[in-house]
């Protein structure tokens, strides 16, 4: 088992392991950097192949956290955690109560919210274990569920409308063709607020109920997982899991245009030069997919969904300043993405 020498390790201030043998717990949090302050990222249940497969994973998520925040002009800094297991058929609300206990002893490092295979339900019992989680609804604001995952959508429209009126000259989706990848409560949302912006949609998901509802809903065209990311688009938004931008795909991508919801889409940094040079306008996943940890945060501060709505809308403004530089500087976006999170959060700090 590596972890030092994992290619996602990244100066990481910590990584910690923790199992409980009652309800079965096999976790890692990996808190990334702290400069800005607390460590915070989802917690993601997934029943990796390998442990290895999960330290990579956590690690290149919790470093994508970090980005994210600094990005988003968050206090705050990069954290993530996974669970090694089914989340079909092993949850228990023990379980959380054991991961709970794991992240109090932490001492605040690290805020824990809901990822992939976690809800607020989820949070809830962690939280009754530790006052490290966001997500938790407290019943205040009628626009608030506990979900994250509307705002997170929110970011991700916000980045495709500015990345259609850098390409484009404008930001008037009618009639532009959008293939969307994945059918999550993310992705879901995100079909919604294009159909409403009259964008023609084509879909694809594993799950044949998230398609045929889409087909319904939204007058979309369903075509299989195989195809969506070769389909004839004029933007294609990656929302599923990451990686799905790399040598094999990006011959196939037909889309002007990525902007999507997915972490970590990019499979190694080398993608966004191979993106650039095939003239495709990339919208740096971490960039535009913050909408979620901007609404953990306000939210854990008792601030408004509608304060959470207009810290989102300026991405816009972060998305733009990326475009401009990646064409002056004639530079992939992802690599001036990452250079413009660097400057705002510093170097790194030694873990205390």
């Amino acid at each position: 088992m590596n972890v030092f020498s994992e290619s996602a390790f990244d100066g990481h201030e910590q990584v910690v392991f923790a199992s409980d043998d009652a309800t079965g717990l096999k976790t890692i949090i990996a808190v990334h950097n702290t400069n800005l302050g607390p460590s915070l990222g989802g917690c993601r249940m997934w029943p990796y192949a390998t442990e290895q497969e999960a330290i990579h994973d956590v690690l290149r998520l919790s470093r994508g956290m970090t980005y994210k925040s600094a990005l988003a002009k968050l206090p705050l800094g990069g954290g993530k955690s996974v669970i090694i297991g089914d989340p079909r058929t092993q949850k228990t609300p023990e379980l959380f109560r054991a991961m709970g206990r794991a992240i109090e002893q932490l001492g605040g490092r690290y805020i824990v919210a809901e990822d992939v295979g976690t809800s607020p339900d989820d949070m809830a019992q962690i939280a009754s274990q530790t006052k490290h989680v966001g997500g938790i609804n407290d019943g205040k604001d009628p626009a608030r569920t506990g979900d994250p995952s509307p705002f997170t959508a929110y970011g991700v429209f916000i980045g495709l409308k500015e990345a259609a009126r850098f390409k484009n000259g404008h930001d008037d989706l009618t009639g532009l063709r959008v293939a969307v990848q994945g059918l999550g409560h993310v992705g879901y949302h995100l079909c919604q607020m294009l159909h409403n912006a009259g964008a023609k949609l084509i879909v694809a998901d594993l799950n044949p109920a998230s398609v045929s509802n889409a087909v319904t809903e939204f007058g979309a065209t369903a075509v299989s997982v195989d195809e969506i990311l070769s389909v004839d688009a004029d933007i294609l938004a990656p929302c599923a899991l990451g990686g799905v931008i790399n040598d094999r795909s990006i011959e196939t991508f037909r889309a002007t245009i990525i902007a999507g919801a997915a972490n970590n889409q990019l499979e190694d940094d080398r993608h966004g030069d191979m993106l650039r040079e095939a003239g495709i306008l990339y919208a740096p996943d971490y960039v535009i997919n913050a909408g979620g940890v901007v609404e953990v945060h306000y939210c854990r501060n008792g601030k408004p969904a509608s304060e959470t709505n207009k810290h989102i809308e300026g991405i816009g403004a972060t998305v733009r300043e990326i475009f401009e530089r990646a064409k002056q500087q004639n530079r992939s976006t992802s690599f001036v993405a990452d250079r413009l999170a660097e400057e705002r959060f510093g170097p790194r700090q030694h873990a205390a």
